[in-house]
Formats: structure tokens, C-alpha cells, sequence
């Protein structure tokens, strides 16, 4: 096989051979979205290999796109009998494995063309990450991938993994661009990608643009995107543990708040330049409201914490129809999952909005349909109560604080106060505290009474 051979050898025979160790590393990765759930089947989609490993004096790396079965897995407002998530792995492949790269290790082939090998997370491995940004240097298609750049990207730059991702994975190349790599994979653009893409060409600085990106269907509409390269904002901090930090020190966090309350109106702006905005009457409006009681009647069967306040609850969702509002409601791409922890603070004090992925758990279809900008809005306010009730002692006044601050930043920039829509924000930070408590009980139920404070404050306003 040549030294730019793409496809993988067998990949018929390849997928069975390495079903065991899957079985077994796969619902592990923390990125892996099917937990809980038994692992059914999996469905090779392709098999590429971006370094050969037929090589005697070195790794080989595999990539690979697995549909995994599970039964009854969510796919929406119902739940199948069984459903796929698609994955993307990066394996590498070595005769053997040296000791440093252990942690790395998902096993070796019993049988099939990688036989006696042993398979490991390439990510792990700095040769093999390292040729991961070779080939985006390098654009153009390599079997069923499409490498694509935006600029040129020096070589030679070392690679460390982030520990920090949960549905995705990072690298970091020489402090100078960040590669984020999407685990679970969809037909079609990736916000991620698109939504930085139509900024860097609105001239929005906010944002940090795209460098490079590969996917899969040769840009056709249902390309699924795979991976996108980005300039690394080096000693910069993010939101969450800025806002932690002034809580700590008793120090008042408005005047960040209001900057980045600009900052998300500039994005918002340029998006709504950028990409097609459309228009919500009354009738649009109404079903916002009755896919939120939908979701809030699911969360309340799985969590009978929130039984009590479903009435006062439901009455922010259906106050949404029934608002009277100036004009036609406008609804355009928004960040999707805006929150403390999706902004960075560059040492010269600017802002800057990351990560448009939208809520992995939602399907791509949804995270990228046009919607209220005062989404995005309530996500903040959202984050800046965590941020309060998870300080000790609690601090509501800093919170208040801080919201209050964030709405008339945005309100300068945006010349539009998302104040205003009351019913309209005060029903999206409803939906949002209902998901909270829903995460907050599969996942961490030390952190529930965070989230079911807002709740309690939320179904108050609506009674009162």
C-alpha cells in the first residue's frame, strides 16, 4: 500500500475484528453519548487510513466512522425500537505498545488484517496527532475525507491533548491553534464550523475564524463535518472561572458582565447579517411554547422533585402566546448553548464567544434552525446564578448584579433590551433551569439544588 493509500485494507473483515475491543472501550470514553444503554451492533460507515500501517519501522493510524446500535436510544420526542449514533475514531496501530502510551490502550486484534496489533487512541500519541495537522496543511481529498484550508499553517508545531472536553476532543498545537475533534457525528455542516466561518466573513472579531476543517462527502450538503482547526487564544481564561474567582475575592463582576453582554450582542448582529433571519408570528411563537411544556412534562416524570412546580412553570410556556409583543418577533442562528463557560477573556480584557457546537444532545437539524436571540440570552443569565449558588455563602445579589449588567451591555450594542420580551425571556430561562435539574439528576445530584432554586423563583413569578 502506497504512502498516500486512503482507504484501509479489508475493511470488510476490519470492523468484526475489532468489535471486541470496542464492545469494551467504547461506553468508557466520556465523550460516548449511549451510557447506560447495552451496545448492540456496529456498522462500518468507512475506513481510511491516514498513515499506512503496513510499516514495519512505525504507528499506522486508522480512521474510522462506526455507526454503534443501541436499543431504545433517544432520537427526539420518541424512542425507537433501536438507533445509531455514528462515531469518529482515530486508532492507532503498533506492533507494540512503548510504556508511555499504555493509558492509550484499547487492545490487541485477535484476528482479521490487523491481527497480533495492538490498537490505541491515536489522539494520544504525538506522531500520529501530529499528522493530523499535517494533513490539514495539506488540502485536498484523501478517500472518502476532504482536508480544506483557510490559510497557511506553519509546521512543525508539537501537540498536547486537553483533558478538559467531555463530548468532544481537543488539541492544542504549539500555543498557537486549537483542533477540536467531533466525536459523535451528523449529516451536515457542523455549527461549530459554519457559524465561525459566516462571521470570520462578516468581520466579526469576536469570534476566532476557522484555519482549517476536514469532513466526510466531499462538500456536498451532507458532508458531515469532522474536526475544525482554530487560532488558540493563548493565556486567555474563561467565563466560569473568572466569575468564580470574583466571587471568592468578594470583587463585583459587573463591569465584565456588561462587556460581555456587547460582546454576545456584536455576535448576534453579525450573525443576523451574515445568515437568513425569519420571522415568528403568533402561531410560530405558541409552538415555542408548547415543545416547552412538552419537555417540562418529560422532566418531570423522571424527576419528581419538579411535580410541585409544573403549574407555575407551565404558565411561563404558555404566557408565551399569549404576550402581546411589538411587531413580528425575529429569529436567526444563535450560539445555542451560551453560557460562562463558552466565553474567553484575552489578556487585554476583549471577549471572545467559543464553541457553536449548540447542545450535542440535540439533533443537528434543531441546533442549527433559526431562533430568538433572547435564547442565547437567558443561557447567560442562567450561568451567572450557577456561578452564584455554587460560591459559598450564596451571593443572589451578585447574580442580579451581573444580570442586570449583562442586558444593558447587550442593550447598548444591540439597541434592543432583551428585557423587554419579559414573557419570552423569562420562558427560555424556565426551559433552560428545567433541562438543568433534568441533567443535574442523572448526572450530578449534588449540584440539583441549584438549579431547582431557579425553579422555585421561576414558578413564583408566574403564580404571584
Amino acid at each position: 500500500m502506497s504512502e498516500t493509500a486512503s482507504t484501509a485494507r479489508a475493511p470488510v473483515a476490519l470492523l468484526p475484528s475489532l468489535v471486541p475491543l470496542l464492545h469494551e472501550w467504547l461506553p468508557r470514553q466520556r465523550w460516548f453519548a449511549g451510557k447506560g444503554r447495552p451496545v448492540t451492533g456496529f456498522t462500518l460507515v468507512s475506513a481510511t487510513e491516514l498513515l499506512p500501517v503496513d510499516t514495519a519501522t512505525g504507528p499506522g493510524l486508522v480512521h474510522l466512522l462506526v455507526r454503534v446500535q443501541q436499543p431504545g436510544l433517544a432520537t427526539g420526542t420518541t424512542s425507537p425500537p433501536s438507533a445509531a449514533d455514528c462515531y469518529q475514531l482515530l486508532l492507532g496501530v503498533r506492533a507494540a505498545l512503548p510504556p508511555r502510551l499504555a493509558p492509550a490502550l484499547i487492545g490487541r486484534v485477535p484476528d482479521g488484517p490487523l491481527a497480533g496489533r495492538v490498537v490505541y487512541e491515536g489522539l494520544s500519541d504525538p506522531r500520529l496527532a501530529a499528522l493530523l495537522l499535517e494533513r490539514l496543511r495539506t488540502p485536498g481529498p484523501l478517500g472518502p475525507l476532504r482536508f480544506c484550508r483557510t490559510a497557511v499553517i506553519p509546521d512543525g508545531l508539537p501537540p498536547r491533548v486537553l483533558d478538559a472536553e467531555q463530548s468532544n476532543s481537543s488539541l492544542v498545537y504549539g500555543d498557537s491553534y486549537i483542533l477540536k475533534v467531533f466525536r459523535r457525528v451528523y449529516p451536515g455542516a457542523n455549527p461549530d464550523l459554519e457559524l465561525p466561518l459566516a462571521l470570520a466573513r462578516a468581520g466579526c472579531a469576536r469570534v476566532p475564524a476557522p484555519v482549517a476543517w476536514y469532513e466526510t462527502g466531499g462538500g456536498r450538503p451532507e458532508a458531515s463535518t469532522l474536526g475544525v482547526l482554530q487560532p488558540y487564544l493563548r493565556d486567555s481564561r474563561d467565563g466560569w472561572q473568572l466569575a468564580l474567582d470574583a466571587l471568592a475575592a468578594g470583587r463585583d463582576f459587573t463591569a465584565e458582565a456588561r462587556a460581555l453582554g456587547r460582546a454576545t450582542a456584536e455576535v448576534h448582529t453579525a450573525l443576523a447579517d451574515a445568515l437568513p433571519t425569519v420571522a415568528l408570528g403568533r402561531r410560530q411563537t405558541e409552538h415555542l411554547g408548547l415543545a416547552m411544556s412538552r419537555r417540562l412534562d418529560a422532566a418531570a416524570q423522571a424527576v419528581p422533585a419538579l411535580v410541585p412546580y409544573v403549574p407555575g412553570l407551565r404558565a411561563a410556556f404558555d404566557a408565551v402566546g399569549a404576550a402581546e409583543c411589538d411587531g413580528v418577533r425575529r429569529a436567526q442562528r444563535v450560539h445555542g448553548d451560551l453560557h460562562l463557560g463558552q466565553t474567553l477573556r484575552t489578556p487585554d480584557g476583549d471577549w471572545s464567544v467559543i464553541d457553536f457546537e449548540g447542545e450535542p444532545a440535540k439533533p443537528l437539524a434543531e441546533r442549527r434552525r433559526p431562533q430568538p436571540p433572547v435564547r442565547d440570552v437567558a443561557g447567560m443569565l442562567r450561568s451567572f446564578d450557577y456561578a452564584a449558588r455554587s460560591h459559598r455563602p450564596w451571593n443572589p445579589d451578585w447574580a442580579e448584579r451581573c444580570r442586570a449588567a449583562y442586558c444593558a451591555g447587550y442593550a447598548e450594542a444591540s439597541g434592543t433590551d432583551p428585557r423587554a420580551e419579559a414573557a419570552l425571556l423569562r420562558a427560555y430561562e424556565t426551559d433552560k433551569a428545567v433541562y438543568e435539574v433534568l441533567y443535574e439528576a442523572r448526572h450530578r445530584p449534588d449540584w440539583l439544588p441549584v438549579p431547582m432554586a431557579a425553579i422555585r423563583r421561576l414558578a413564583a413569578q408566574t403564580t404571584m
